[in-house]
């Protein structure tokens, strides 16, 4: 029943259903108080709300939202809790007291300095956002300090918090018959909210201001005149999809040219991992249209979402779609990809399936450049790693449709689990659900959780095992080892995740956030370190559930000796380690069926959502010659990624050097074609301009080159290859 209400109140955890009761509860006891009246109830219950209160904020509670969509939100609430004070004076007998009226006007006074103060705070915040955020990017103006964050955190939480020692002092005063004290609890109140209030004015003067939308703009069109970067990885998209865009950040590192990475969300910023790449966030579209970026050639795009299309109108850039994965799902054949001057998968599986799909992308504008990202996986040698086979179980999610075939959590995932923790020859399982597990479907979730526990109880039992039990003390020491290793790394991790001032505001990150080639090279140290540290720490017994982003997917490729998963990238990328692997026909196909509609699983093993065939699996992980699949995969890995020479990297560097060259031609032959125009071998002397407005180019910039800066032309196609 609680985690029912849990689920229907989208609430983190019962301690926030019990702070969202107490408010509910409080307030009702709190004028009961005041009516019957008791000083001293009316305190108890008063305190109890204003706890709450801070406990939902403190943990940022979704509650907080939904109270204010009712109209009981923060302002609401303290003022109710005053008015509820004035009515327990009344009922006191004090309405004709000059403490009656002084907490009257006190209150109302505390009330008019709420709209100075909320106009200071937002004039702050709105004169300190910069039109572009950016990351290892030097603009050369001056951006001076924040307010300090105890200022600008919660603000309005803040002052109206500020009106507890008018309240403390009024309600002593009503029960100690000591007016002066209430007085003093009133003037407290006010002085501190004209204190605060003082305290941010001076941020608001321009030497604290950040330099205005066309200075910053000019700024960093001025800094991408000077870096003129040539290869651009555009990434845009929701606060859960940042996975997204950092399996290519290490790519991107080891690009030829000069690299660039173009965000279109301030919250995304957050989420990428460190890297040396230059970031530069642009929400505004009209912003990012404006941008100089005329030595451009080509532009990497690993979503398909709506606001690729701001930089897709620019025709002096080759367009290429590359994607966040390698799968038989639908999301990989998108019709969408057409837009694209090119589409790079990873092997001829990918080439195939558009061809089959038939959405529009042309064959010849399908360039094969394996995975990049792959490099870190290790290759099987065909026993298992530890005493015990490990096996992964890595679901996808449950997609944006109902097909039941999306994902296996939710019919099979029970029943997958289980047989592991029950196989005849003991096995150990690592499970890692997707990041969106639920986001669609809340039986996903609930599902995901189950199986937690199934893996909890597991381990339990397996430590009251005496066969276990012997290996958990023989492990002991080197555990308390590796787990004093892992603190002692994230404690310099932390230090090295620290390059100026806590607390600072978009702007200052902007201004701070340079580039530190050795920093980041540690972190990559240590990081590492981490990963090896954290797998002596868990007994290789021991059943695990990861879920967060450490440790990442291809350690837990790399720690387990086969894996059960779902038609999605994972299993291409899986793909690259040669180890077994298993398929969950969660839509009942049947095997043949579902072999022949998803390329992954012709060397797989096909289970159905009973999961009565992971004996087949089983068997393959402990004896090669009951491996049975072996060849297929490794004709299959090939067919999916690629060959393993030359490398992914080197395959990758050479799409982008032939797909620079062929838009340096391009637009030589745009160049030369406008020239002709305007010698008057074309419509005239007016036909360049009329011709370069057509086409999105500005005839400001048929000198220098820099086609499609301009606002000009958003709804032109550009010019075909």
């Amino acid at each position: 029943m609680i985690s029912t209400a849990i689920r229907l109140a989208r609430v983190g955890s019962p301690s926030e259903l019990i702070a969202a009761a107490l408010i509910g509860l409080g307030y009702p006891c709190v004028m009961i108080a005041a009516l019957l009246p008791n000083v001293w109830l009316f305190a108890a219950f008063a305190t109890v709300t204003y706890a709450a209160d801070w406990y939902l904020h403190h943990k940022g509670s979704y509650l907080i939202n939904r109270l204010a969509k009712v109209r009981v939100g923060l302002t609401i609430r303290f003022l109710l809790r005053q008015v509820l004070l004035v009515l327990l004076l009344a009922r006191e007998g004090l309405a004709e007291d000059p403490l009656f009226y002084s907490a009257v006007a006190g209150f109302l006074v505390f009330y008019a300095l709420q709209a100075p103060h909320g106009a200071l705070t937002t004039l702050i915040r709105l004169r300190r956002a910069m039109p572009v955020v950016t990351r290892n990017v030097d603009l050369q103006i001056r951006i001076p300090d924040a307010a300090p964050l105890f200022l600008r955190r919660r603000a309005a939480e803040k002052i109206l918090h500020m009106d507890i020692p008018a309240m403390l002092g009024v309600l002593l005063a009503a029960a100690l018959g000591t007016t002066a004290i209430g007085y003093a609890g009133l003037a407290l109140s006010v002085a501190l909210g004209l204190g605060y209030i003082a305290a941010l004015a001076p941020y608001l003067r321009r030497d604290k201001r950040v330099p205005a939308a066309p200075v910053v703009l000019e700024a960093v069109s001025e800094w991408l005149r000077q870096y003129q970067p040539t290869a651009v990885l555009y990434f845009s998209g929701s606060s859960e999809s940042a996975y997204q865009g950092n399996m290519w950040l290490e790519t991107m590192e080891d690009i030829e040219g000069r690299p660039l990475i173009i965000m279109r969300e301030r919250g995304l910023v957050g989420k990428l991992q460190p890297t040396t790449v230059p970031v530069i966030c642009v929400p505004g579209a009209t912003h990012l249209m404006n941008l100089d970026l005329s030595s451009v050639r080509v532009a990497l795009y690993p979503a398909n979402v709506g606001k690729n299309i701001h930089l897709l109108r620019v025709p002096t850039i080759q367009h290429v779609f590359i994607g966040h994965g390698d799968s038989d799902k639908l999301a990989s054949v998108n019709p969408y990809s057409k837009v694209y001057d090119e589409v790079w998968t990873a092997g001829r599986a990918g080439r195939d399936r558009y061809a089959l799909a038939d959405v529009g992308v042309r064959d010849d504008d399908i360039v094969e450049v394996g995975r990049p990202q792959l490099a870190p996986i290790t290759s099987w040698d065909g026993t298992p790693k530890n005493p015990v086979p490990t096996v992964l179980y890595a679901p996808t999610w449950e997609g944006w449709d109902t097909n039941p075939g999306n994902t296996s959590i939710l019919l099979a995932g029970e029943n997958i689990i289980r047989r592991l923790l029950n196989a005849e020859n003991p096995v150990r399982v690592i499970f890692k659900p997707h990041p969106f597990t639920g986001i669609r479907d809340k039986q996903a979730k609930i599902v995901s959780a189950t199986i937690t526990t199934m893996i909890a109880e597991a381990n339990a039992a397996r430590a009251a095992d005496p066969r276990w039990a012997a290996q958990a003390v023989a492990a002991k020491q080197d555990q308390a080892a590796a787990k004093a290793e892992m603190v002692r790394i994230e404690a310099e991790l932390a230090e090295l995740a620290i390059t100026g001032k806590s607390g600072r505001d978009g702007a200052e990150l902007s201004r701070d956030s340079l580039a530190d080639p050795q920093r980041l090279a540690r972190i990559k140290v240590l990081r590492a370190d981490w990963n090896d540290a954290y797998w002596r720490s868990v007994g290789w017994w021991e059943h695990l559930v990861v879920t967060g982003p450490e440790p990442r997917l291809y350690d837990c490729f790399n720690e387990s000796d086969a894996m059960v998963s779902d038609i999605s990238s994972v299993v291409s990328d899986f793909m690259a380690s040669g180890k077994p692997y298993a398929l969950t026909d969660s839509a009942e196909l049947g095997a043949d069926e579902f072999r022949l509609q998803n390329t992954a699983a012709r060397a797989a093993v096909i289970l159905t959502n009973s999961a009565a065939e992971l004996d087949e699996l089983l068997a393959a992980v402990s004896s090669l010659e009951r491996d049975t699949l072996a060849q297929a995969r490794k004709e299959l890995k090939e067919y999916l990624l690629g060959p393993d020479e030359p490398t992914s990297m080197d395959r990758f560097n050479d799409a982008v050097r032939a797909l620079s060259a062929e838009s340096e031609a391009r637009n030589a032959g745009v160049e030369q074609r406008l020239a002709e125009l305007a010698l008057g071998e074309g419509d005239g002397p007016g036909a360049a301009g009329s011709f370069g407005a057509r086409q999105g180019f500005g005839t400001d910039t048929l000198g220098s080159g820099r086609f499609g800066s301009t606002g000009a032309g958003d709804a032109q196609a550009p010019l075909p290859r």
